[in-house]
């Protein structure tokens, strides 16, 4: 399930993922985006990511980060997580042209704020 939290920064969606992510919620994802930034406003997400499935990460990371609809959109996407696989991701990510990606442990989530709110 995916699900929109209070974000700390208007340019920021902040969301938690937890078991399956379904195709509905990734549509509501969608939907939400459009509605705030259109087809062409930049913006970050914040994903603080709990136990998922790897069939569930992949349709996240094809969502957040390389859905051709938006992955020009995207600014920072800031991962926070126990699963230490996701560094790995997040690496991936990065790569893409235009978007930072940076895992951290879940420890570290006002740490997360920080970097994403980095102008």
């Amino acid at each position: 399930m995916l699900s929109f939290v209070t974000s700390k920064d208007e340019q920021t969606f902040a969301i938690e993922v937890e078991g399956k992510v379904t195709k509905d919620d990734l549509k509501k994802f969608d939907n939400v985006v459009f509605e705030k930034f259109r087809n062409d406003e930049k913006f970050n997400v914040y994903a603080v990511i709990g136990d998922i499935d790897a069939p569930t990460a992949g349709a996240i990371f094809e969502e957040l980060a390389i859905d051709a609809k938006r992955w020009t959109q995207y600014n920072k996407l800031a991962i926070v997580s126990e699963q230490n696989w996701l560094d790995k991701a997040s690496g991936a990510i990065d790569k893409l042209p235009g978007v930072q990606a940076e895992y951290f442990p879940i420890d570290q989530m006002e740490q997360a704020w920080d970097w994403i709110k980095e102008r």
